[in-house]
């Protein structure tokens, strides 16, 4: 009898254990895989920003608002090449693997000024639009394949602030494998187990591990899901799925997003290894309790020292040590569920460690993405580029190719460090530097920043010593200057900030215009420097260079003595 009211007790006790050890298992599986896609929809939301604040982007919008629909035929096919660079450039800064398959740009009147598809369609009336002329949003719509993400983003003009009405939005459509791996990996969820995300209307996203062809089609209305779109509340615990069956699942609700994750194994499984206890201590203790009093005291004991094992154990992996094992080999039912507490716990650990090789993936686009200050300020911002470097590293083993761009981008960060700049990173075979901070009417520091790009011009002997020492032939550069406000970001991964905006992005442009080993500058830094009289100004960017992209460019040189 004792024995019995033993094997009850510790039955009861390994219940309530297994229990909330699976509610902390389905818990960390919808944080961990809810986190993820949460940093997945931003930085697919922050992505589509980036485009949409392209300053030759806003710029066309604008000026395509203003045409009435008669030319705007003609414009969108004078404009399309335009565009097309943007983004182009864009997709190559976040790379392909991101999946674009289309990108919209609309005007304020519901136009297409823009499709990779060559849609020509109306927007006036699309829901889509009208939303996305107000904030930035994901959505899906339903596929042959299963389902497509769709990324909005208002466009506003490049001076506006953002209570300002927008020009236009940007609609883009990209594929899904990357919310999909997240969601497919079973690992940790046993035979039953699935986690699947619904969207706010009531409808599911994913596909189902027991129904086919689930996507946009199974309407699933249960408690988590009503939680979370009605309450913002998250869920542990036992309840019916879509499929009418009882199940124990959490919750991650992200009605912000207009999802909630749910992850969920069916009730039976989860009281399966509980079922299979109760049933072996029943019977083992009738058995014994009938054979022999003193063998069942023994046996009693046998019993709690691998359960208090068992809840130790237990008590480490909620902790977090995953690593823990009972190796409990009694052979009997507490080995068998020593066994299973072990392949848990081994399929928890291979489940986080799957899980966390997803998220250093994600890591890497995080630290990609900058913390913007809270601030602006004005710098004087210098690209320096090698000119023809495809030519001569077509000629050289990838080791001189290595040595040359090593010589080249320290031989110049060493100038921009004498002159008191700062290295913010180097592009490839382009070094991008700067000033920050200065004040334009200090004129010895402006000097001294002209200076420096002079220096960098007039080391060109010094440098083709340098690589001559190497047997790599000379080369060739073009320097570019501008001044005006910027944003600052701190990376993640590194004590240098960075920085960007509409001036970064116009020494980029201007130096595409330079002629080589000269140095050009932009309009706000010529408006500085003009009445130096140590140098010599000259405009060379036509006047149809100008209207269309909205600035001039000026060479600067030494005045002869």
């Amino acid at each position: 009898m004792a024995l019995s009211i033993i094997g009850i007790l510790s039955f009861n006790y390994a219940d309530q254990i297994l229990i909330e050890r699976a509610g902390d298992q389905l818990l960390g599986e919808s944080t961990v895989r809810g986190d993820t896609l949460r940093l997945l929809f931003e930085s697919r939301i922050e992505q589509n920003n980036i485009l949409a604040n392209d300053p030759m982007i806003q710029l066309l919008i604008a000026e395509m608002n203003q045409i009435d629909e008669d030319e705007l035929k003609k414009s969108k096919e004078s404009n399309r090449r335009d565009f097309l660079i943007e983004i182009q450039a864009f997709q190559e800064l976040i790379g392909f693997s991101i999946g674009f398959e289309d990108t919209k740009i609309i005007g304020s009147n519901g136009k297409v000024f823009f499709s990779l598809s060559n849609a020509n369609n109306d927007f006036l009336d699309d829901p889509l639009f009208q939303r996305g002329l107000k904030e930035s949003f994901i959505e899906f719509e339903p596929t042959e394949q299963g389902k497509r993400m769709i990324v909005v983003s208002p466009v506003f003009a490049d001076d506006s602030k953002r209570g300002d009405k927008s020009i236009g939005v940007i609609i883009s459509k990209m594929r899904t494998t990357s919310i999909d791996n997240v969601l497919k990996n079973q690992s940790g969820l046993g035979e039953t187990g699935e986690v699947y995300i619904v969207n706010n209307q009531y409808v599911m996203l994913s596909e189902s591990r027991f129904i086919e062809n689930v996507i946009f089609k199974q309407k699933v209305d249960t408690l988590a899901v009503q939680k979370c779109f009605n309450n913002g509340e998250e869920v542990v615990g036992f309840y019916e799925d879509y499929r009418d069956v009882l199940i124990y699942g959490s919750s991650y609700c992200a009605n912000d997003l207009g999802i909630v994750l749910l992850a969920e194994i069916d009730k039976t499984e989860v009281e399966k290894p509980i079922d299979i206890l109760q049933y072996r201590i029943f019977h083992t203790g009738i058995a014994i309790t009938i054979g022999m009093g003193i063998v069942a005291f023994v046996i009693s004991k046998s019993l709690s020292r691998p359960l208090l094992k068992l809840k130790d154990a237990a008590n480490k992996i909620a902790n977090g040590d995953f690593k823990v094992r009972t190796n409990i080999t009694t052979g009997d039912e507490i080995g068998e569920l020593s066994s299973a507490f072990d392949s848990m716990a081994q399929k928890l650990e291979e489940s986080l460690i799957e899980i966390k090789e997803k998220e250093d993936v994600i890591k890497q686009q995080e630290d990609i993405l900058l913390k913007f200050s809270q601030h602006e300020q004005n710098d004087c911002v210098g690209v320096i580029d090698m000119t023809d470097s495809t030519r001569i590293s077509s000629r050289l083993s990838d080791a001189d190719v290595s040595k040359m761009y090593e010589i080249f981008l320290n031989f110049m960060a060493k100038i921009v460090r004498k002159h008191n700049g700062i290295v913010v990173k180097n592009i490839g075979d382009a070094l991008m530097f700067r000033f920050p901070n200065v004040d334009p009417n200090n004129s010895e520091v402006m000097k001294n920043i002209l200076e420096c790009c002079f220096s960098m011009i007039e080391s060109h002997d010094e440098l083709k010593k340098e690589l001559n020492a190497e047997n790599i032939e000379a080369l060739d550069y073009k320097i570019s200057a501008t001044y005006g406000s910027v944003k600052v970001a701190e990376s993640t991964t590194s004590k240098i900030s960075d920085i960007f905006g509409p001036t970064v992005n116009k020494c980029f442009k201007i130096n595409s215009l330079c002629p080589k080993n000269s140095i050009v500058i932009g309009i706000n830094l010529y408006e500085i420097l003009k009445d130096f009289d140590e140098y010599e100004f000259t405009q060379f960017c036509s006047i149809e260079m100008k209207k269309k992209y909205g600035y001039s460019v000026f060479e600067v040189k030494r005045k002869k003595q």
